[in-house]
């Protein structure tokens, strides 16, 4: 009783902190954050190596913060799906508050302004879709809500990016406070495409005569704002019917998903695989939170790149976008299904095996054929991972070059491999052919 009592004091007093001298605040509600760094930093603190955890804020979904964080104070259960069949539930407790980025909401609102002046904040944290940093329709004009903001300035901003330039301009004026703004979206170079349309906003907004001149420069300077790349990889589907009959039989109540108005699947739990990887450069001008101690990797900007084209270009998305296409077009409703296919499984395993690996980017820190080993022997087999084939095949025309195309330019410039000698990444590509 006193262990308990004891744990509950200290519970109180780093939820205290937290709210006082905040650390970390992650913009993004989703299901990729409660699974994964959300859960980074619950372990961290159950090991009593940190004194802070994490705010978080939705800035696209508000449903997600008003039905399903505020009804269940904020906390989640994270359902590991093992590759053998068990399951590993976690109660995920790190997120100490959770916010709409609303101007209308003026209490919200002058709550973000808040913890964006305090000294002690670290990091900014996102996971908000690589759509979430495009400006542009695809006219090459800027979205409605965005040309609006650079109008207007900082005061009262109605897109994304203008609501946190201008919370950034808070910190600025409050003593050009040191942070990192960290991408943790799974798309090329994001700290790069989060800093560019950060500069956007402040480049206009200077020219215009909105805000400081110096605040250019301030968002320019690395020792003042960092924008750190990073490579994120965890498979977190949506909340499953299968995940939450077996949590019904367990005990837990209020289980029934939701589907918010903006079409967004959220559950008070989420489903997930176990392995994880989230490499991030080390580049934080105010310290950062030490996330190290639950397995993250810090390393420099060429290390990231490296890790990022490895998963990116070899080891796993291009397998992932070839089951889909073909998935999709044979029938299939799980990912996993389609490795008991023998035709389909010596079809990834050639893709990768003997035509990604001998032009694959090694980064050094995680070897490449032990990557492929996990996602072809692991991950996509893993029969209890609800992974459709129609979710990752999304948008696949956008993806093809990134995915397959650097693998095709390292044989047309190598002495000792010929493009000729490629058959099955073809193949894909007349795959989505015949699927679209």
């Amino acid at each position: 009783m006193q262990d308990l009592h004891y744990l509950n004091l200290i519970e109180q007093l780093w939820k205290e902190k937290t709210k006082k001298d905040p650390k970390w605040i992650h913009f993004g509600a989703g299901n990729i954050f409660r699974a994964f760094p959300a859960n980074v930093q619950q372990n961290i603190l159950n090991a009593g190596k940190a004194d802070t955890g994490i705010i978080v804020a939705e800035g696209f979904d508000y449903e997600i913060i008003e039905k399903m964080y505020r009804p269940n104070d904020n906390l989640s259960v994270l359902v590991t799906l093992k590759a053998d069949g068990s399951i590993e539930k976690t109660v995920v407790g790190s997120i100490v508050e959770s916010l709409t980025v609303n101007p209308e909401s003026k209490e919200e609102w002058n709550r973000l302004k808040e913890i964006f002046v305090t000294p002690s904040l670290q990091m900014v944290s996102f996971t908000i879709t690589e759509k979430g940093y495009n400006l542009f329709a695809a006219d090459g004009s800027y979205f409605p809500p965005v040309e609006e903001d650079l109008k207007k300035g900082p005061k009262e901003p109605i897109s994304y990016i203008g609501k946190l330039v201008s919370l950034l301009y808070e910190r600025y004026m409050n003593g050009k406070l040191p942070v990192a703004l960290v991408s943790m979206d799974n798309c090329s170079h994001n700290g790069t495409k989060l800093y560019e349309a950060v500069k956007v906003y402040a480049e206009v907004w200077s020219k215009n005569e909105l805000v400081e001149k110096g605040f250019v420069e301030y968002i320019e300077n690395p020792s003042c704002v960092s924008f750190p790349w990073s490579m994120i990889d965890k498979i977190t589907p949506r909340p499953d019917d299968s995940v939450k009959e077996m949590l019904k039989k367990d005990g837990f109540e209020d289980v029934e998903p939701i589907i918010t108005s903006k079409n967004t699947y959220v559950a008070a739990f989420v489903n997930a695989e176990k392995p994880q990887y989230l490499v991030i450069e080390d580049k934080f001008p105010n310290g950062r939170p030490n996330l190290e101690e639950a397995g993250v990797i810090f390393a420099d900007r060429e290390i990231v790149d490296k890790v990022e084209k490895m998963k990116v270009c070899t080891c796993l998305n291009p397998l992932h976008t070839a089951l889909a296409v073909y998935g999709c077009m044979l029938g299939y409703t799980l990912i996993a299904d389609e490795m008991k296919d023998l035709e389909l499984k010596k079809l990834v395993e050639v893709i990768g095996y003997v035509e990604g690996l001998p032009v694959v980017v090694d980064p050094g820190i995680i070897k490449p054929k032990d990557f492929i080993d996990e996602v072809l022997n692991v991950r996509i087999p893993n029969p209890f991972m609800p992974d459709a084939p129609q979710r990752i095949a999304t948008d696949t025309s956008q993806k093809l070059g990134i995915r397959f195309g650097e693998t095709i330019k390292a044989y047309a410039e190598s002495e000792k491999l010929n493009v000729s000698d490629l058959k099955l990444i073809p193949l894909v590509l007349a795959g989505w052919c015949r699927y679209c």
